[in-house]
């Protein structure tokens, strides 16, 4: 059984549900209907889906063949010179974009040139664009457009051999 909310949780809860209310009329109207003990049909429930680590791992290994990546990151900069960080993130930043090009077809979501104002109608693409700023009620929402966003359009990863171990992301290297 869970344990009612302390003092303050339930302060909290308050005063975040207030604004949430004077702000979205929707959501007024759902309290509103609890309030008078009406329950809204139950949400179809969230699917969750596993992603592919193998691809998430190939990835990696060809961040760190091309540009050395796992190498930068793992490295303890906080002593070295901003001169060695960025000769060193130059070479990063080299092979990332070479394997980013490479294998993959990057293009932007929206084709405005930053800065342009914009207006995004009613049932915009909400995983595609994110509204920030003082977003009060429904689309039709007009703003400036700060990013434009990135989707890939294709991926062309190597087909991995069978007994390839995709987690060995860098193999040991001995030397004789």
């Amino acid at each position: 059984m869970n344990r009612p909310p302390s003092f303050f949780a339930r302060l909290s809860l308050a005063l975040g549900s207030l604004f949430k209310i004077v702000g979205n009329p929707e959501f007024a109207g759902q309290v509103l209907a609890l309030r008078r003990g009406e329950h809204a049909a139950p949400a179809e429930p969230v699917t969750l889906r596993e992603s592919a680590p193998e691809a998430a791992m190939q990835l990696l290994g060809l961040l760190q063949r091309d540009a050395r990546f796992i190498d930068f990151i793992e490295e303890d900069i906080r002593a070295a010179g901003d001169a060695d960080i960025g000769a060193a993130a130059r070479i990063v930043h080299e092979g990332c974009r070479k394997v980013v090009h490479e294998y993959f077809s990057i293009e932007p979501v929206r084709e405005e040139d930053e800065g342009q104002p914009i207006t995004l109608p009613e049932g915009y693409d909400a995983a595609a664009v994110r509204v920030t700023g003082n977003v009060v009620g429904n689309a039709p929402f007009s703003g400036t457009l700060c990013h434009r966003g990135w989707r890939v359009s294709e991926t062309r990863l190597p087909k991995l051999v069978g007994e390839h171990d995709p987690a060995i992301l860098a193999p040991a290297e001995v030397e004789l």
